[in-house]
C-alpha cells in the first residue's frame, strides 16, 4: 500500500491524498460504506460501484467469521471472490464488536472469550487469531485488535485498558510478519490509538501507534457516546501525533458534520453504519438539511426525493411515494433511501476534496456543517 499526499488547505488541517492498493486507488478524503457481514445492507455491488462511486468498503470480522465462517470464504477465494467485490477492502477487527457485547464477554491477557450472537457457542479471540483470520478473509486494509472502552469510564480503566490495547498490537504486528497473504494481493495492517477522552493517555497512545511504522493509522473508542467536543479535542490531539506521511483513519465516525469537522482536523479516512441504518429508518440526508420522510409532511410531495442530486433515484421517485414504501416497511423503501444516503456521503467528501484542491475548503466547510445539520 501506498499513500501520497496532494494538497493541503491553508485554512485548516484538511489534506488530500491518494491510497494505492492492489485493488485500486482511494482517494481522500474518503468515507468506507460499512458491509459488515460481506454486504452493504440493502444495496447492491453494482449500485456501490456505479451510482454511489464508493471507492471502499468495509467487512467485520467478527462477523464474518461466525457466519459463513471462514471455510466458505477460504473456499470462495477470500472475500473480494466471495462478495464479487473487485475494489478495495478493509475489515475491522471485532474489537468493537466484542465490547459491544458487554454481558457475553471475558477480556484477559490472552484476548477476549464471548458467545456467539447467532448459536451462544463461546469463542476466543486472540491478537494472533484475529491475524490469522483477517488473512483468511483477504481484505486490502487490516486492523489490529483492540478492546474499546465504553463511555464514560474511569481513568484507571482506560489506562489499563489502552496498555492491553498496546500489548496486544506488539502480538499482532508479530505475527502479521509471521504469516503471508493468501490470495496473491498484499495486505497492511493498522494499529489503533485508544485512551477513551484523556488527553495525557491519548498522547501516549498515538505516540506508541505512531513509533509502530504502520502503513496506516487508525483512531478507536470515539463515537461511542462522548460529547462531539470530546470527540474533536481527541482527534486534533492524536492528529498532531500521528505522521502525516500516514493515511488517518477515524472509526465509526460519523454525521456529516463530523466528517467534516474531523477533516479539518487532519483525518482521511471515516467509516459508520449511519447512513444505511438511519435510511432504513426513514432519515434522509441532503445538501441543504436532513428530512426524516416518515413526518406528515411529506405525504402528499410528489416532488423528487432530492432535486439537488444527480442520483437517477433520486429524481425518478417522489417523496410521497418513499415516504409510502418506509412506512410501509417495503424493502424497496430501505434500498432507495439507503442508496440515497451512501451517495450523499460520497459525494460529501468528493466534494471536500475538490475544496481542498481549490484550497477553499474552510470556509466552504463552515457553510456546509450548517446546512447538513438543519432538520427540514
Amino acid at each position: 500500500m501506498k499513500f501520497n499526499l496532494q494538497d493541503q488547505d491553508t485554512g485548516s488541517k484538511a489534506r488530500a491524498g491518494i491510497i494505492t492498493t492492489e485493488h485500486g486507488e482511494i482517494k481522500t478524503p474518503i468515507f468506507m460504506p460499512v458491509g459488515t457481514a460481506g454486504t452493504v445492507k440493502a444495496v447492491q455491488q453494482k449500485e456501490l460501484k456505479d451510482d454511489i462511486k464508493a471507492q471502499i468498503i468495509l467487512g467485520n470480522t467478527y462477523h464474518l467469521y461466525l457466519r459463513p465462517g471462514l471455510d466458505v470464504i477460504e473456499k470462495a477465494g477470500g472475500l473480494h471472490k466471495f462478495n464479487g467485490w473487485d475494489m478495495p477492502t478493509l475489515t475491522d477487527s471485532g474489537g468493537y464488536q466484542v465490547y459491544s457485547l458487554a454481558d457475553q464477554r471475558k477480556i484477559t491477557e490472552k484476548g477476549a472469550k464471548f458467545q456467539s450472537h447467532v448459536d451462544g457457542s463461546t469463542h476466543l479471540f486472540t491478537p494472533e487469531n484475529v491475524m490469522d483470520i483477517q488473512r483468511t478473509i483477504g481484505a486490502d486494509i487490516i486492523m489490529a485488535f483492540d478492546e474499546c472502552t465504553p463511555y464514560p469510564c474511569e481513568f484507571e480503566y482506560a489506562k489499563n485498558s489502552m496498555e492491553l490495547t498496546h500489548r496486544w498490537l506488539t502480538r499482532c504486528i508479530n505475527r502479521f510478519k509471521e504469516t503471508e497473504p493468501k490470495y496473491g494481493h498484499s495486505q497492511s495492517l493498522f494499529g489503533i490509538v485508544q485512551g477513551s477522552t484523556y488527553p495525557d493517555l491519548r498522547k501516549l497512545s498515538a505516540e506508541f501507534i505512531a513509533n509502530q511504522n504502520m502503513e496506516g493509522n487508525a483512531i478507536g473508542g470515539l463515537s461511542v457516546g462522548e460529547p462531539a467536543e470530546d470527540m474533536y479535542a481527541m482527534t486534533d490531539l492524536v492528529c498532531g501525533i500521528l505522521p502525516e506521511d500516514k493515511p488517518r483513519y477515524l472509526m465509526g465516525v460519523g454525521t456529516p458534520a463530523n466528517i467534516l469537522e474531523c477533516i479539518a482536523l487532519g483525518i482521511d479516512m471515516f467509516d459508520c453504519v449511519m447512513p444505511t441504518r438511519n435510511a432504513r429508518n426513514g432519515m434522509l440526508f441532503t445538501k441543504e438539511g436532513i428530512i426524516n420522510i416518515k413526518n406528515e409532511k411529506w405525504k402528499a410531495d410528489f416532488s423528487p426525493i432530492d432535486e439537488n442530486s444527480n442520483l437517477e433515484i433520486d429524481q425518478f421517485y417522489n417523496k410521497a411515494y418513499l415516504r409510502h414504501l418506509i412506512t410501509s416497511k417495503e424493502i424497496l423503501g430501505a434500498q432507495i433511501a439507503s442508496i440515497h444516503n451512501l451517495h450523499f456521503y460520497l459525494w460529501l467528501v468528493t466534494e471536500t476534496r475538490n475544496q481542498i484542491e481549490q484550497d477553499t475548503f474552510a470556509s466552504w466547510k463552515n457553510e456546509m456543517v450548517g446546512k447538513v445539520s438543519t432538520r427540514l
